[in-house]
């Protein structure tokens, strides 16, 4: 990577003036989108993490000397790159499952990367915008730093929240994993981020003064020092076993998606299930998948009272995701505990046109030929719902794009004492989903110091200790069960009391202080 020259510097040198033409063209473009390609490399099931200090440090040297016009193309590029080949799935899903026609899917899926795009086009010119002429290097990296953390939470939340491939998820086994307990995916961000723009530094000095090794030494020191110190925060408990340890069972059936919702095949889906609990040896509990039951189950009593029959004469609890109505009619995506007395928990938090559709209005409009996506007329549950209860052991239960999601996770916490959540990952085939989406439930797991039991239909399945380390799995396009101890906790992470607020306020802080220093400059 060769540093950018000021423009000072390229007017005393022909092949630095070439060499300054070429990286602020369309080699900067194409340099933008192969570095946020290389992004993806970070998470899964690729893992790996150094290039999510890499991308965005060629991302910042690109930009470090433009407009913010043209930072926001850069930008723009490097989206294109990082959720064109990283959320590249959304096509499977929609082609295969969804019933759309594959040249719609195409359209589709072009328009949802470039439309994510927009987001680190903003963080960029953010970042411009605010350190403007400023000359002092601390000034850039925060301005860096802190647009691209605001803009990234920005995208967890705006239009129902979309984390996929958040910059800290890629340290769950990256040397920076101990700070998640602490400050979070945002706060591994911002300390990811703030290597980026020291690995700049240094090539930039290492470059142009190759001699004067004291100047490029210290980003190097500091470069070493920020993981090593960040390793000893790894093994800290942040709370302690609590009560007996659960033997649990989890149920993997998977049932083609193109099968999963077909009334003809239900009594089938059903003895799949059936048959791997039966194969189960002596557990506590048995978790089967999100819509194992893909039906109403208060329209089956023949079906629950046989569960809790089962249940009865097994000696076990289980879990078992499935569609509940209310009196009002309203339709949720649950999980229910057999026997009822461990109570069921409806799902809060809805992927947008999946399981509820913002603009029905237009949607159904479409001719049936191109789009034949089923209606789905879900409703949110309630904030406040009584957490699920084994004995006197509370669970903290969430359902399929709960988990991507820090917030929705903390909610049950400090009280629950292991996590449970469940998924219909089949939607997204063998491709990156699947494999990130557990990563994202490793980083709760680590983030709250919570076992975690994860339950699908089609893969990954998995049980995860507190460490966030896989202690049992089952992959893609496998049948079968998964058998394990599973040891309660109790405690609270940093995380648990303060959330994600203290590291964003930071970064709004810095923003603000960064765009008062760059224009007490200018005056």
């Amino acid at each position: 990577m060769i540093p950018p020259a000021s423009p000072a510097e390229s007017a005393t040198d022909p092949v630095v003036e070439r060499l300054y033409g070429w990286w602020h063209g369309w080699c900067g473009s194409l340099l933008a989108l192969l570095a946020g390609a290389t992004l993806v490399l970070a998470f899964a099931p690729f893992m790996f993490w150094p290039t999510a200090i890499l991308a965005p440090a060629i991302l910042f040297a690109l930009i470090r000397h433009g407009s913010p016009g043209r930072a926001f193309r850069l930008g723009w590029w490097f989206g294109l790159g990082q959720f064109g080949l990283g959320v590249s799935w959304v096509y499977e899903s929609f082609t295969l499952f969804g019933g759309i026609i594959a040249p719609l899917a195409v359209l589709a899926t072009a328009l949802f990367v470039v439309a994510l795009a927009v987001y680190p086009a903003v963080a960029s010119w953010l970042a411009v915008r605010v350190a403007g002429n400023a000359e002092r290097k601390g000034v850039w990296a925060a301005a860096f730093v802190a647009s691209w953390v605001l803009v990234e939470a920005l995208r967890a939340w705006l239009f129902g929240g979309f984390p996929w491939l958040n910059l800290g998820i890629s340290q769950v086994d990256g040397p920076l994993v101990g700070w998640l307990p602490i400050l979070g995916e945002y706060g591994i961000s911002a300390i990811l981020l703030l290597m980026a723009v020291l690995s700049w530094y240094l090539a930039q000095q290492a470059w142009r003064e190759p001699t004067r090794w004291r100047r490029w030494s210290i980003p190097l020191i500091a470069l070493v020092a920020i993981p090593l110190l960040s390793l000893p925060l790894r093994s800290i408990p942040w709370g302690m076993p609590t009560g007996q340890a659960l033997k649990v069972g989890l149920a993997q059936g998977n049932v083609p998606q193109m099968q999963k919702f077909d009334p003809a095949f239900f009594q089938r889906t059903l003895s799949i299930y059936a048959g791997l609990t039966a194969e189960m040896p002596t557990v506590d509990l048995v978790v089967w998948p999100e819509t194992a039951i893909p039906r109403i189950i208060d329209n089956l009593p023949t079906v629950r009272a046989e569960l809790e029959q089962l249940a009865r004469e097994r000696g076990f609890s289980m879990l078992l995701g499935t569609f509940t109505r209310d009196a009002a009619g309203r339709y949720y995506n649950s999980l229910i505990g057999v026997p009822m007395i461990i109570g069921s928990y409806q799902k809060r938090h809805l992927v947008p046109f999946g399981e509820y559709f913002p603009l029905r209005g237009l949607v159904e409009r479409i001719p049936s030929w191109l789009f034949q996506v089923p209606m789905s007329d879900l409703s949110a549950g309630r904030a406040d719902q009584v957490p699920l209860k084994i004995d006197q052991l509370a669970i903290g239960a969430s359902i399929c794009f709960e988990a991507d999601f820090s917030r929705d996770i903390r909610d049950s916490l400090p009280e629950a004492g292991m996590l449970v959540t469940v998924s219909n990952d089949s939607w997204f085939g063998d491709s990156f989903s699947p494999h990130q989406h557990l990563q994202m439930a490793r980083a709760r797991a680590i983030e709250y110091r919570r076992p975690m039991i994860r339950a699908t239909n089609t893969g990954i399945s998995a049980i995860i200790d507190a460490w966030g380390r896989v202690e049992e799995i089952l992959g893609t396009g496998q049948r079968g069960i998964l058998v394990a101890e599973v040891a309660p906790r109790q405690g609270a992470t940093p995380l648990v009391h303060l959330g994600a607020w203290p590291i964003l306020s930071l970064m709004i802080a810095a923003l603000g202080l960064v765009g008062f220093l760059a224009r007490r400059r200018a005056v």
